[in-house]
């Protein structure tokens, strides 16, 4: 399980090994008349059309319909996502349920997931009560080996809050939405240029920007172009 494809509707982050750097973004205007579905579809299009073969697509229960996850199985690729409590399962080829209804046991069971076919399901409790229920059409999967794939689908988090803090990239002064858009671009630009900085030194995205301003504040003093004169003072 080293390559994984993490999809929205409007983001895919490839993960390979250790490395998050193959990511790529459509930004499509509301009047398109396309749902998330259709966005997050177009997403997995451009990802096979872009080579990529990941071992496993995770992305989030607002995206586990039926047409995107046979879309997923279309291209030949395994699939893990949470499902909302309501999705209807048949247990034991007697009848549709919900799945909150079902015994799970600890190792997951094996259920048939309604308009799809059999699938492997897993009932997660937090400490304060509440439950989530994730699915996998492979469905030989072991719960070890769920909770790691949920531990990396977090990189999103790790990519989002390091496009954020270090590349800027919401904040954007410009009301036009072309402008908007060429902001964003330029900061998944930088935050490339961070990520190729960090596999190829080691350094973390941090110490990569703050080398930036360490060395323009070293060049400011060594070649001082501006006389700031003292504050006056009463």
């Amino acid at each position: 399980m080293d390559s994984i494809l993490y999809v929205t509707s409007y983001l895919c982050l490839y993960l390979d090994g250790p490395n998050h750097l193959n990511i790529f973004r459509q930004l499509r205007k509301s009047y398109d008349g396309k749902t998330k579905n259709d966005h997050l579809q177009d997403m997995l299009e451009k990802a096979k059309e872009l080579g990529f073969r990941p071992d496993f697509v995770l992305f989030d229960s607002w995206y586990s319909s039926l047409d995107n996850l046979k879309k997923i199985r279309g291209h030949g690729w395994h699939w893990l996502t949470r499902l909302k409590k309501n999705r209807l399962v048949n247990p034991d080829k007697t009848k549709n349920v919900q799945i909150s209804t079902i015994d799970i046991p600890s190792d997951g069971r094996n259920v048939h997931l309604k308009g799809y076919g059999f699938v492997k399901v897993f009932r997660i409790v937090s400490k304060d009560g509440d439950e989530e229920h994730w699915a996998t059409d492979l469905i030989d999967m072991e719960e070890p080996d769920r909770k790691e794939l949920a531990k990396r689908s977090w990189k999103i988090e790790e990519y989002h809050r390091g496009i954020k803090r270090f590349c800027g990239v919401e904040r954007c002064q410009a009301r036009n939405g072309k402008s908007q858009r060429t902001h964003i671009l330029f900061s998944i630009r930088a935050f490339l240029r961070l990520e190729v900085e960090r596999i190829r030194t080691a350094r973390s995205w941090f110490e990569s920007k703050q080398s930036v301003i360490r060395n323009a504040i070293k060049e400011y003093i060594k070649y001082l172009n501006y006389n700031v004169s003292a504050t006056l003072t009463a």
